[in-house]
């Protein structure tokens, strides 16, 4: 199989630098360019990271000596010179969002970490094991756009992994309505604890923007394509209301979930549905999908985010306490990685699961 040429935009900050780690010996993509900001173009990667970088591991040597290109005005040549880019910049919502279109009209394909067109309708928003269906929307958006090969497809935000994959399997039993707290850590907001000293032993209980995402983002995932219109037309359930906490943790999110249903199904049935759920990066054996996605956990304290962010390289997700509730039908607790299935991670699965799907191949 050819190897895909992969450019990051955005590749000094945490997401860009977890994209280049994930990317370093990725089978199917290697990275060709990196670009940023105008104040990080002209110099190396190695330069221009100094000494932001936050990753466990050591700056991959290929990357080094790489010259960190201007997101913006270099974008003609980046277009010519890759397949396609993961794009994870810290910019204004409109012109990210104009970026990144600027980019998919010079037809390039976009995969983006950004919030920017979460809510365009011919954007597809993908958690891959739930709504792959979705990249269908991809010809519509094409359309718009007046292109032939580029496109813009988003992964969701990084807290509804950990809680939208466990509801998901279990619409068939028509959600009602859901209660989320989600427990976010630090890295979620491009912290570390030697950056951010104000969060050793502190909780706060505000994040911007994150209870509209948690609320409103599920009703796109469990949307559908609609053929007449082109567009993806947002679910009217499960109603959620949701509130979101920072918390001293490193890495990992872990959501509290109450919820009802329409047609209340057995403990026994919903860890058997969790236990046997998959989806396409599954079957397809695409190189970042877990095996098993959904880890379940009998153990009253589990699952912990410290021992359970990083099963199966941060990809899976963990859930626990599963039991009837005096309000809603059932709760429980669900633990993802925020910066691998939340973040960088999801986003090559998606690339992964679009590179497999032929959408990277020019006709």
């Amino acid at each position: 199989m050819k190897k895909y040429k992969a450019g990051i935009i955005g590749a000094t900050g945490m997401v860009g630098q977890r994209f280049i780690t994930l990317l370093e010996n990725h089978p199917w993509f290697e990275i060709t360019l990196l670009a940023a900001s105008p104040r990080s173009a002209g110099k190396t990667y190695l330069e221009a990271v100094g000494n932001r970088w936050v990753m466990k591991t050591p700056i991959p040597e290929k990357v080094k000596d790489m010259t960190v290109l201007d997101a913006v005005k270099d974008k003609e040549n980046i277009a010519k010179t890759v397949d396609f880019v993961f794009c994870a910049v810290d910019m204004k919502k409109d012109e990210i969002r104009a970026l990144e279109e600027e980019y998919a009209r010079l037809e390039c394909p976009v995969i983006s970490n950004n919030s920017a067109h979460r809510h365009t309708k011919d954007v597809p928003m993908v958690i891959p094991e739930c709504n792959s269906d979705h990249i269908n929307v991809i010809e519509y958006q094409r359309k718009r756009l007046g292109t032939k090969h580029g496109f813009i497809a988003v992964k969701s935000n990084c807290s509804l992994q950990s809680y939208v994959p466990a509801l998901y399997p279990l619409e068939k039993f028509g959600i009602e309505k859901a209660v989320v707290c989600t427990y976010q850590a630090i890295s979620g907001a491009g912290k570390t604890f030697e950056r951010w000293p104000e969060m050793v032993d502190n909780v706060i209980p505000y994040i911007g923007g994150e209870e509209e995402k948690s609320e409103l983002e599920p009703l796109k995932v469990f949307g559908k394509l609609d053929d007449k219109t082109g567009e993806i037309v947002n679910s009217d359930t499960p109603k959620i209301t949701s509130q979101c906490i920072r918390v001293p943790v490193s890495d990992g999110h872990l959501a509290a979930v109450f919820v009802s249903f329409k047609n209340k199904p057995s403990i026994d049935e919903i860890k058997k549905i969790w236990a046997d759920f998959s989806g396409e990066p599954q079957a397809l054996g695409l190189p970042l999908a877990p095996k098993q996605f959904i880890h379940y956990f009998e153990e009253n304290d589990m699952p912990q985010t410290a021992l359970c962010r990083d099963i199966e390289k941060g990809m899976a997700i963990s859930v626990g306490r599963l039991r009837e509730d005096t309000q809603y039908d059932y709760k429980f607790v669900c633990v993802s990685h925020n910066t691998l299935r939340g973040a960088a991670g999801g986003g090559v699965l998606l690339a992964e699961l679009l590179c497999a799907k032929g959408y990277f191949d020019k006709k």
